[in-house]
């Protein structure tokens, strides 16, 4: 019995070792995600200022840049969901470190919008296949009662590498200009890929989803993880269950089972980011033209960023006690009422406060978002669901910069715009309202 407790305490210590590495692994991974969200933003005014550095920029062209990273993230999250859940989790999420660190790099060395874009586009190929993956093996690794918390704590690296971008950008920008901000992009190369090859492990419930029950057995015993439940054999006769959890990647996503949900959650993935990309790429311009500095209308995109970092943090609490799905729906809401708060004739203090707010309603929504996708999908489709959360929803991505200088060009008051991004805001709350209970495995499994 000694023995027993003292090897379930071995297991245990080797367990949280493991989990700890995986959840700052991936939270460094994703703050780097989120500081290339923002770095395109802290440097628009630049180009829109400056023609000697990629030539003339127009607002019009400016959110085609914007959207054309979003583009690439896009394609990327999609094509990692079908390799995610057929090569496994750790290829993937190494493959993308070296990938956007690349792609940082070479957009540094633009000389024109042309070639500019393009590595827009490549760089975002390497963020969207991480974002893609990296949700499914953090909810496939941690604690049962703490799924949603761990994915927000993982996923708010997004907000706080938005955040460090906006204050990076404060500080540094004047001095080492626009390339020296997206070098600083190259660091994963150097640091967290190393870091990530040995200390990264594959997940264990997706080798036994996928038959490899010997190598599942050894990392288990290696690492401390205990194994999953097997997957029923889709040859079993009569077995209704078994041919559902037998399909997957994007096959079982689309099942007749899953098809509804996944295509409300994919909708309220891109409201979401239409909301989050919009703000995050054109809120300094507003705010430099409703009259703050530079560094003032910047200070603004830090405490968008850093709202929905601890938003984000409190509302995964709450989510896995009631259910991702309340939550998400008041999260929207509420950004939907901050937004049009900003309309207010508020002194600065109170006006920073209420766009903190606002980055809980849309930044945090978003993080809530991933968390709801991965652990509403079974195993072998969690890396597709999220895949198509993170690249359906990129249309909205797309969409936001896009969005952003319509809204500019046009001429509308600066009230109208916030009063427009509300009312987005509460299209996702009622998107929410129309997602299906969950399609765990144990409920599938009950209904048939």
């Amino acid at each position: 019995m000694k023995n027993s407790v003292e090897l379930s305490a071995g297991d245990e210590a080797r367990r949280a070792r493991t989990v700890w590495w995986i959840v700052c692994l991936a939270t460094v991974g994703l703050i780097f995600d989120g500081y290339d969200l923002v770095v395109y933003g802290a440097v628009v005014s630049t180009f829109l200022r400056d023609a000697s550095q990629i030539g003339p920029v127009t607002p019009p062209l400016a959110g085609a840049l914007g959207s054309y990273a979003l583009f690439g993230v896009a394609l990327g999250a999609l094509l990692a969901g079908s390799v995610g859940d057929i090569i496994g989790r750790r290829k993937v999420m190494l493959t993308s470190y070296a990938w956007f660190s690349i792609g940082m790099g070479l957009t540094a060395m633009s000389r024109d919008a042309q070639f500019f874009g393009w590595m827009r586009f490549i760089t975002g190929l390497g963020i969207g296949s991480l974002v893609a993956t990296t949700a499914a093996l953090v909810a496939e690794y941690a604690p049962r009662d703490k799924k949603n918390l761990f994915i927000a704590i993982t996923n708010g690296g997004i907000p706080l590498g938005s955040m460090l971008s906006a204050l990076l950008a404060m500080q540094f920008m004047q001095h080492m200009g626009w390339r020296g901000m997206f070098w600083m992009g190259t660091l994963p190369l150097l640091t967290l890929l190393p870091l990530a090859y040995f200390k990264m492990p594959e997940s264990v419930a997706w080798l036994v989803a996928r038959g490899r029950t010997e190598e599942a057995q050894a990392l288990s015993q290696r690492i401390g993880v205990p194994m999953p439940d097997p997957a029923p054999s889709p040859d079993t006769p009569g077995s209704r269950l078994a041919t559902e959890r037998g399909r997957s990647g994007f096959a079982g996503l689309f099942s007749a089972y899953y098809l509804w949900p996944t295509l409300v959650l994919g909708c309220m993935s891109a409201t979401g980011l239409l909301l989050v990309y919009s703000l995050n790429t054109w809120l300094p311009e507003l705010m430099l033209r409703a009259g703050y500095n530079a560094k003032g209308s910047l200070a603004f995109l830090a405490v968008l960023n850093g709202g929905s970092l601890f938003g984000a943090l409190a509302a995964s609490r709450a989510a896995d006690r009631f259910g991702p799905k309340p939550v998400v729906a008041a999260s929207f809401a509420t950004g939907a009422l901050a937004l049009v708060v900003l309309t207010f004739n508020f002194p600065l203090g109170a006006l920073l406060a209420v766009v903190a707010v606002v980055g809980l309603g849309t930044s945090g929504t978003q993080t809530l978002i991933y968390g709801f996708v991965a652990n509403y999908y079974r195993t072998n489709v969690r890396a597709a669901g999220v895949a198509w959360c993170a690249g359906f929803g990129r249309l909205g991505g797309i969409g936001g910069p896009m969005l952003g200088s319509v809204l500019i060009t046009s001429g509308l008051p600066l009230d109208a715009i916030f009063y427009i991004l509300g009312g987005i805001a509460l299209l996702g709350v009622c998107l929410t309202l129309r997602v299906p209970l969950s399609r765990s495995a144990f409920v599938v499994e009950r209904k048939l």
